[in-house]
């Protein structure tokens, strides 16, 4: 009965987040029906010979998709390292910056910002100016290398830092990841103090969350990586359902522990730390949707993986919409939705887990 219901769930996410990606790229300061999105979609593909407006294709294809399709990997990734790292710390309320990816990338991303233009000024005077033009986009991929560095970096130390001689420890990595996020929200904090105003505007911004400047090359650049890890995560989940059991149980089953633990870490340190680069901080998404999906169809990681990535992938796109239209045609940090959704959310769950314990 369980297996029969999580399959309906895998297949009706699976089913509603194409249709999600397709209403939500027709939404915005320009109000585009859905179906000329759809068939703007095809046109671009060469599925299709219909003839959509110019002006409409222009904006369906160069600003709405690449921003609608990094929405969807950037929340499936987060989603699916929080499943993850919830089976590997054997915690519901685990969540991908525990290991200090998320607070290395951020103390990158802030590095590259405070430093960057000086970086860059040097870069163009060797140059003779040719860089000029180049030089925003060289800013942006020269954010999302460092944050991807920072993150990496991060969840080595941590990792290092959580095993000895005899293995990991999941609890010490959990004390270390703690004090990296610590020092790295300090270092970040130094470089935010001596920023001027605009690079201490991008910072706060960044730390946000945003998914503007989303474009094709963004999105292929990070997005094969970021399909690594969706195709990756999903094949250890009969040795995550085993550490479900403890660790000496999962050895006696057969099961590479230290090996497997390495493993795990570093594809989510992959996973968050592009996903970070690509649209800064977005919280709650890698903790509330494991924990929903749990909820209603149970720990096993077999269908507890893929559900979560592709609720995660629907939520990040319904939140991009949602912080497009509020302000329309401001557009506020997609990292406050998530928040403002996700928060309520989860302090209701664990109302509901509280009042459950009481009764028992």
């Amino acid at each position: 009965m369980r297996t029969r219901k999580a399959s309906v769930l895998i297949v009706s996410l699976a089913m509603i987040l194409p249709l999600a990606m397709v209403v939500c790229a027709s939404t915005g300061v320009l109000d585009i029906p859905w179906q000329v999105s759809f068939k703007s979609l095809l046109q671009a593909l060469g599925l299709s010979s219909s003839d959509v407006d110019p002006q409409q294709h222009m904006v369906l294809w160069q600003i709405r998709w690449p921003r609608v399709v990094l929405a969807a990997m950037v929340g499936a990734t987060l989603a699916l390292c929080g499943a993850t790292m919830q089976g590997l710390f054997r915690n519901p309320l685990a969540d991908p910056s525990l290991i200090g990816v998320s607070s290395g990338a951020s103390l990158g991303a802030a590095v590259a910002i405070v430093l960057g233009a000086t970086l860059l000024a040097g870069l163009s005077s060797w140059f003779d100016g040719l860089l000029a033009e180049q030089a925003y986009w060289l800013r942006q991929y020269l954010i999302a290398a460092c944050a991807s560095l920072g993150g990496f970096i991060a969840s080595v130390l941590v990792y290092r830092l959580g095993t000895t001689p005899h293995g990991t420890s999941v609890a010490t990595m959990l004390l270390a990841g703690i004090a990296i996020t610590a020092l790295a929200a300090a270092l970040s904090n130094i470089l935010s103090f001596i920023a001027d105003d605009l690079a201490l505007r991008q910072i706060t911004l960044w730390k946000m969350g945003s998914l503007d400047g989303a474009n094709w090359q963004r999105v292929l650049g990070g997005g094969i990586l970021l399909l690594l890890v969706l195709v990756a995560l999903p094949r250890y989940s009969r040795e995550l359902n085993a550490l479900l059991l403890g660790e000496s149980e999962a050895r006696h089953l057969g099961i590479a522990v230290e090996r497997l633990k390495l493993k795990l870490i570093a594809w989510t340190a992959l996973g968050v730390g592009v996903s970070v680069s690509l649209s800064g901080i977005i919280g709650f998404v890698g903790l509330v949707v494991p924990h929903l999906v749990r909820l209603m169809i149970g720990p096993d990681h077999r269908t507890l993986l893929p559900a979560s990535a592709l609720l995660g992938a629907i939520l990040l796109v319904l939140a991009d919409s949602v912080s497009r239209q509020v302000f329309s045609p401001e557009v506020i940090p997609i990292g406050i939705v998530t928040a403002l959704l996700g928060a309520p959310f989860f302090i209701s769950l664990l109302l509901q887990q509280r009042q459950r314990m009481l009764l028992q």
